[in-house]
């Protein structure tokens, strides 16, 4: 009887153990570095704020946090590695309005599965958006950009770092509210659109804070009027497009959350989520955030699936109305 039992305890003992043995691996999670992909190039502002992150999370995870630049395709390439990468927790992707909400609307077909694809783990930070002019010989104002537009139907140009960029689609936005009708010239990149327009090779641009604060508090270009809901602090003469067009709740940003391929366990991302939240609360990330010209969002999955959900509501239409097409 006693071998009975000692035999029963063995087996149990077993099979407790190898039941275990993968929980345990799971709770030694993260046991080396974790892949941050980002879809810029180094150096721009996606690319400085997943390093600022990465930095604060890395230090709570335990494990380094190693930003990977994926650029090409509108940030297509980046999601779709990320989307394809094994879901270990050990991969995680910069996606905002360009990959999640626009792209979805402006190819016929994408490298990912723009809707289950990839898992949101919260909002990260977004881009206040300024409309501006030429230094020199181009609308002094609001009400001066107004008139120029509205005498020079299509004739006005403003410069986007791409089409299909959140700066793009803002401008086409604003001027369908305001009935206008501007020229579109497309560029490689917020650098050669802010040079053209110091140059006054282009009329106007919308400029990101990140990108352009220097040129715009320099007065190397005129700012005319800022695309959030409330006046900036680092630009307190600059009124909002509600204030200088009468154009009530238009706000419009370029913004970013963090994802994790889509079978990433929840455990996992709950972590993930929880680290970020921690790294966008300490006052020195915010304070360098602000210096760089983000605004720090909060907000976990939910609201990140609440952003992708609103803001496909306002651009989607507008999409298929301008016929803007990237395949």
């Amino acid at each position: 009887m006693r071998k009975h039992t000692l035999h029963r305890r063995a087996v149990f003992a077993a099979a407790a153990s190898t039941l275990a043995a993968p929980r345990a691996a799971r709770a030694a999670w993260p046991e080396r570095p974790v892949r941050w992909i980002v879809g810029y190039p180094a150096g721009g502002g996606t690319d400085v704020l997943a390093r600022l992150l990465g930095a604060a999370m890395s230090a709570r995870l335990g494990v380094p946090v190693v930003v990977e630049n994926r650029p090409g395709a509108a940030t297509n390439l980046g999601a779709e590695a990320a989307a394809n990468a094994a879901p270990d927790g050990y991969t995680v992707f910069t996606a905002g309005n360009e990959t999640l909400v626009f792209n979805p609307a402006l190819y016929k077909r994408l490298p990912f599965d723009a809707d289950n694809g990839l898992r949101p783990l919260g909002l990260m930070a977004r881009f206040h958006l300024v409309l501006c002019a030429k230094p020199n010989g181009g609308a002094a104002d609001a009400a001066g950009f107004l008139e120029r537009a509205r005498a020079r139907a299509g004739a006005v140009d403003y410069g986007s770092p791409g089409i299909g960029s959140p700066h793009h689609l803002a401008t086409e936005r604003l001027a369908r509210d305001l009935g206008l009708k501007l020229n579109h010239v497309p560029y490689r990149g917020m650098a050669p659109v802010m040079n053209d327009l110091v140059a006054g090779t282009v009329e106007t641009a919308v400029l990101d804070m990140a990108a352009g604060a220097e040129v715009i508090r320099s007065g190397r270009v005129r700012p005319l009027v800022l695309l959030s809901p409330a006046r900036l602090p680092a630009i307190p003469d600059v009124p909002t497009a509600a204030e200088a067009f009468g154009l009530a709740g238009f706000e419009a940003y370029a913004w970013q959350g963090l994802t994790a391929p889509a079978r990433t366990p929840d455990d996992m991302c709950a972590r993930l989520t929880a680290e970020l939240a921690a790294a966008l609360a300490d006052p020195a990330v915010q304070g360098r955030m602000r210096e760089i010209g983000l605004d720090p969002l909060s907000g976990g999955p939910e609201e990140h699936r609440r952003m992708i959900a609103s803001e496909r509501a306002i651009y989607w239409p507008l999409i298929r109305q301008l016929g803007i097409a990237l395949d």
